[in-house]
């Protein structure tokens, strides 16, 4: 017995359909880009064992700890402590695991219940779905397999057949895990991130002493505009140097900013002395967004925007067990105006290129894509976060090829914090993709003979060109 049906996510058309599984055969079997995502990098400097199947699956993955936290269980019965309750026996893992167990109805048609029926059949080789009736029997088959050398994270990365991937780290982050990584003489290669938020966002918690803290790594001035500038190029001169190729910047929205310089050092000086108000905040991470732009054209640094998101929208949850617990929350966006004074100054600058994500796909067909499809600078991200999905991915590409085309946009990433799940993640894009791709076949909007080229270049190609890997 199989838990996955082999034409997936493919047309219910005959001949789309066909043409969907030809197209996907070609694509299967390619190597993973994975150019943004949060997987931890000490896994891999590390390569210690996952410690049980909960600590693999459950532990790391927002989007399945939100779903049961919806439906009235607790954080700490699914093995997550509250911050500062002090000492207290860990919860058992299988416990938890049969907790998930007896809710995994709650994922019936949605994507994390595609990625991990992928994973329990492709990985562990599980033929029954997950079910109270087993839960203890898929426990057993997966600790049996993590306690093996084959199941461990290099060993993963490998048999994934990762060709990169993209860490996200923090401007004043050590990179102490790439430094391993690279000393370790392991073949695979993961890269970092520059993601500056907590260094450029003066309502950032602990903003002052992180600018102080940029100014020790950087022997640069972080008092005065000009030295900050100074700091920020010397950090991502360091991250350039272990391998990263972009930055990543999240911002609540995606306002920008090209102010003269006088009056952008006055505006650093008023945060500095910390007499800013939350205008004040606003504009200065518009302009630093332009700022961060310039300096992409000046070192080739790819730059990421990830605007749209409240997060941590519950304060009790970030109180009580942090951030990334699944209830950082979309809010509708605007990029026409936004983007303009950015756009202004370095749209048509060649050495730059900006991808661009929403969360609300109004903007899409509304302004993103015309946007992308005429600054060359310009790049639109995949369908990301919440619409990470069989019907978000399709209504991206309906939104947007129209428009912009599929060359100015940039494939496919995973952007995931559970490693298990990134060859799912993956397939599901190119199926999706496939699916596509046939129906413009078969509606006589797509030549057949142009289809595979378009499907290697949506499942590889244009994230390779894209992020400069």
């Amino acid at each position: 017995m199989a838990i996955l049906d082999p034409d997936r996510l493919f047309p219910a058309g005959p001949r789309a359909r066909d043409l969907a599984r030809a197209l996907h055969s070609g694509v299967a079997g390619l190597p993973l880009v994975c150019p943004h995502g949060h997987v931890d990098p000490r896994w891999f400097a590390d390569d210690a064992p996952f410690a049980d199947p909960v600590a693999l699956f459950l532990t790391p993955d927002h989007y399945l700890l939100r779903m049961l936290v919806s439906q009235g269980l607790g954080f700490e019965a699914l093995g997550l402590p509250r911050r500062g309750a002090g000492p207290a026996p860990a919860p058992d893992p299988r416990a938890v695991w049969r907790i998930l167990a007896r809710h995994w109805h709650l994922f019936l048609a949605t994507p994390s219940r595609l990625w991990l029926d992928h994973v329990f059949e492709s990985l562990f080789g599980l033929a029954e779905p997950l079910a109270p009736a087993t839960a203890d029997a898929h426990y057993d088959a997966i600790a049996a397999a993590l306690a093996t050398p084959a199941f461990r994270p290099r060993a993963l990365f490998d048999r994934f057949g990762i060709e990169v991937l993209a860490t996200t780290d923090a401007a004043l982050d050590d990179l102490a895990p790439h430094r391993a990584i690279a000393a370790s003489g392991w073949q695979g290669r993961v890269i970092p991130t520059y993601r500056p938020d907590g260094v450029s966002d003066p309502e950032a918690p602990g903003f002052a002493l992180a600018l102080d803290r940029l100014g020790e790594l950087t022997g640069e001035d972080t008092g005065g505009w000009t030295g900050y500038l100074a700091a920020h190029r010397a950090r991502r001169a360091h991250f350039r140097a272990h391998g990263a190729t972009a930055t990543d910047h999240g911002p609540p929205s995606a306002a920008t900013a090209d102010l003269p310089a006088a009056e952008a050092a006055a505006l650093f000086a008023r945060i500095r002395a910390g007499r800013a108000d939350a205008r004040d905040a606003a504009a200065f991470r518009a302009q630093m967004l332009t700022e961060f732009a310039r300096m992409s054209s000046e070192d080739g640094m790819v730059m990421q925007l990830h605007p749209g998101s409240l997060r941590n929208h519950s304060p009790a949850v970030l109180a009580g067990w942090g951030p990334d617990r699944g209830f950082d929350i979309p809010v509708a966006g605007e990029y026409t105006r936004a983007l303009k004074p950015l756009l202004d100054a370095l749209g048509h600058d060649p050495r730059l290129t900006l991808i661009v994500f929403t969360l609300d796909e109004a903007t899409l067909g509304r302004e993103l894509a015309p946007l992308a499809g005429a600054y060359p600078c310009l790049r639109l991200g995949p369908a990301w976060w919440f619409h990470d999905s069989p019907a978000g991915m399709r209504r991206f590409r309906e939104l947007t090829t129209e428009t912009a085309g599929f060359w100015n946009t940039v494939g496919f990433n995973d952007d995931t914090r559970a490693l298990a799940s990134i060859p799912a993640r993956h397939d599901m894009a190119r199926r999706v993709d496939c699916a596509y791709l046939a129906d413009l076949v078969v509606a006589g909007r797509l030549p057949e003979a142009e289809a595979p080229r378009l499907a290697r270049a949506l499942a590889g190609d244009l994230a390779r060109a894209a992020y400069r890997l």
